[in-house]
């Protein structure tokens, strides 16, 4: 199925407080993840198509070494152009270098994890936008396996389905669900041209109170 890449082009020039705001609006009130997810870079920023790997904890590796790691490979190698990683909620690492790599080949843009990362400071060194709930060192292997991907999954407290768009910068992470894309964008847009103005305004002089009066932002 053909994506529409203007709609990312167009997500990526806001940012996730204004989304936000309008998912708020439209009655969209429970699309921001949880505070506890946090980009590894404070200056990374991230805007794409939820590609969701749902994540099951386990106690002992594969018997066959086959299988290990089995799911999450195949979940890497059907990444496309324009894909954001969102894993599950779960306890341990579900992240490194070399998975950054491979899915940068393939044309994604980062990763939202709602559990820990790492290899940390090569992935800040090759500018792979990763959100995530905390640091740590232990392999996944025989603690966490992939039981499926490309289904609705639950990351950060919010759920998350295939194809939504994604939005996270410092403030945070934003889901919006695809099938209220463009009113969101749309209402994000006409909201920072908004914002511009009152924030012209404010700097003349303009009484804060007569700003939202006037012009209904703050």
């Amino acid at each position: 199925m053909e994506r529409d890449m203007q709609m990312i082009e167009r997500l990526e020039r806001l940012y996730s407080a204004v989304v936000a705001d309008c998912l708020d609006r439209v009655g969209l009130r429970t699309q921001v993840l949880d505070a506890r997810i946090r980009p590894l870079d404070p200056g990374s920023r991230i805007a794409g198509y939820a590609a969701t790997v749902h994540f099951v904890e386990v106690d002992g590796v594969p018997e066959s070494s086959d299988d290990w790691y089995r799911n999450l490979l195949a979940a890497i190698d059907a990444l496309r152009p324009g894909d954001v990683v969102v894993a599950s909620t779960c306890r341990g690492s579900t992240w490194g270098e070399l998975l950054a790599t491979a899915s940068r080949y393939r044309g994604a843009r980062g990763i939202v994890a709602d559990s820990y990362v790492r290899d940390t400071l090569a992935l800040i060194a090759m500018a792979f936008p990763t959100f995530a709930a905390g640091i740590h060192c232990a392999d996944s292997l025989g603690r966490l396996e992939v039981d499926a991907f490309g289904v609705p999954v639950e990351c950060g407290g919010v759920e998350v389905a295939p194809g939504d768009l994604v939005l996270g910068d410092h403030d945070g992470v934003v889901v919006v669900p695809s099938a209220r894309a463009e009113e969101v964008i749309r209402l994000a847009e006409e909201k920072v041209a908004g914002e511009n103005l009152v924030r012209e305004k404010l700097a003349e002089g303009m009484p804060v109170s007569e700003a939202f009066r006037t012009y209904g932002v703050i």
